[in-house]
């Protein structure tokens, strides 16, 4: 459960960047890599996906059967409740390891936390929280690192095992493959309702605020073992740069262009009316400027639906590129898996990282 308005303690309010895990803007890590330049390591040798694929992990060989995935992820507060940010910033650093079809294996704690006026027993709720996570996965907690903080963050280091030969990556989509979206979008826009106080106990406030909690907690371990199984080769988690910040990566990293139905995409509840109001993330409204220029929106898309397809993710679900054929029995394990999984789009010949959202249904 969502904590209370009223909580002694409001998380949120601690965090200038809460109603997301605000990554850095696409652009601006674009402008970071090129500067370090040579000091990131592309994929060679046994480093199957490094620091320039703009994958979600990175993974090193071990032999021919096993692969190490190495991830980390940490954040500010977008929840007042300490036990619910663990749990949401733990399935958010593990969903890396599911993205790339690993398993994670071991994790570190990764704290910051103000020296005075927030009490100890709070973080450890946080890791609390995270350490449920974990075990739910199968992964080991062991320790970690924690510092003095003015802004409390939390996060975890992740390892995970892969086989080699079945790595979900994001450039590995092809001409004709349909898109799976695993869960709904709107994470963002009930955050940063949260943030500025607009629920106030109302039934419906709070029955939002549990809906993306359970989203956002909810690991994406079961998504990942469908694609795997219904041989998903391509692959990533949506986060911070929205499901069409996501989806614009993969297709230009495939060479494709991509077609998205609006109609498709899972919403939170109240997600929409929220856009509506006005609760608009400083995240989304950087992937709105970012994408300008890459997304052709049809004018008969309702203007909130367009703003949550660019909604900052937290531990969103996984974005699969799967073939039409695998489609079917993929969609019934994941429902049956009570995911609200649909066939959001899908992957076409031209200009790389183009999108193309329609108002209408796809054809066929």
């Amino acid at each position: 459960m969502a904590a209370p308005a009223d909580k002694a303690v409001r998380l949120t309010s601690l965090s200038p960047g809460a109603g997301c895990a605000c990554k850095l803007p696409l652009a601006k890590l674009e402008e970071l890599f090129a500067a370090v330049g040579p000091g990131l390591r592309p994929a060679s040798g046994d480093l199957l996906i490094g620091a320039l694929e703009g994958d979600d992990a990175a993974v090193l060989r071990l032999d021919d059967a096993r692969a190490l995935v190495l991830t980390t992820d940490f954040f500010t507060p977008i929840v007042d409740d300490p036990y619910d940010w663990g749990r949401i910033a733990a399935a958010n650093a593990l969903s890396d390891v599911y993205a790339m079809g690993g398993r994670p294996l071991i994790a570190v704690n990764l704290a910051a936390w103000p020296g005075d006026g927030l009490p100890i027993a709070l973080l450890g709720d946080v890791l609390r929280g995270g350490a449920e996570v974990a075990a739910r996965a199968g992964c080991l907690v062991a320790g970690g690192h924690t510092i003095d903080d003015p802004v409390p963050k939390y996060g975890m280091a992740v390892v995970g095992l892969a086989d080699p030969d079945r790595l979900l990556a994001i450039d590995r989509v092809t001409a004709g493959d349909l898109l799976v979206l695993t869960k709904a979008v709107g994470t963002s826009a009930v955050a940063t309702a949260l943030k500025h106080g607009a629920f106030q106990q109302s039934a419906a406030g709070v029955g939002a605020v549990d809906s993306a909690v359970a989203s956002m907690a909810l690991l994406n371990a079961g998504a990942s073992e469908a694609a795997l199984r219904a041989g998903v080769r391509a692959a990533t988690d949506v986060t911070g740069f929205g499901l069409l910040g996501h989806l614009h990566r993969m297709s230009r990293a495939s060479g494709l262009a991509a077609d998205v139905y609006a109609g498709r995409v899972p919403l939170l509840p109240a997600a929409a009316e929220l856009i509506e109001a006005g609760f608009v993330s400083g995240g989304t409204r950087a992937n709105l400027a970012r994408l300008a220029g890459v997304v052709d929106v049809d004018p008969g898309v309702p203007a909130a639906v367009s703003v949550l397809l660019h909604d900052a993710q937290t531990s969103g679900g996984l974005l699969l590129a799967a073939r039409a054929d695998a489609v079917p029995e993929l969609l019934a394990e994941l429902r049956a898996g009570g995911l609200p999984a649909a066939v959001i789009g899908r992957a076409a010949d031209g200009e790389p990282g183009r999108i193309t959202v329609h108002a209408g249904e796809p054809p066929g």
